[in-house]
């Protein structure tokens, strides 16, 4: 499987629909789709990735990196995952959670949820 991104907006969020595997190969796309956006000065950002079905490490040092970028710039970053997700391990889930990075990032289980409520976790 490949990575796709797509670009949406959700009011004054710029939103990142990635789809597909992020690894070693495929992560570096959504690196630079990150810093396109903020370059294009946006400071509102979300990573739906509810159809990521495959991430490696290399894919979390891309979240872990866009987070460190929009913090930077006095952005916000949140990142979408399957409400489904807590409750049955969903890849991504335990991917961040396995590593202890999870915390890290205010996480929603969707795109409404992510561009109006305050976030679910720290």
């Amino acid at each position: 499987m490949t990575l796709k991104v797509k670009d949406a907006e959700q009011g004054d969020w710029a939103v990142l629909l990635v789809s597909g595997e992020m690894d070693l190969v495929t992560s570096p796309v959504v690196r630079q789709r990150v810093h396109d956006a903020v370059a294009e000065g946006r400071r509102s950002l979300v990573l739906d990735l509810a159809e990521v079905r495959f991430c490696d490490s290399s894919g979390v040092g891309v979240l872990i990196a866009a987070r460190r970028l929009m913090r930077s710039c006095q952005g916000r970053l949140r990142l979408i995952l399957p409400a489904q997700g807590g409750a049955d391990g969903s890849h991504i889930n335990r991917v961040l959670a396995a590593l202890g990075v999870r915390r890290l990032f205010d996480i929603y289980p969707d795109l409404a949820a992510a561009t109006h409520e305050e976030p679910l976790s720290a």
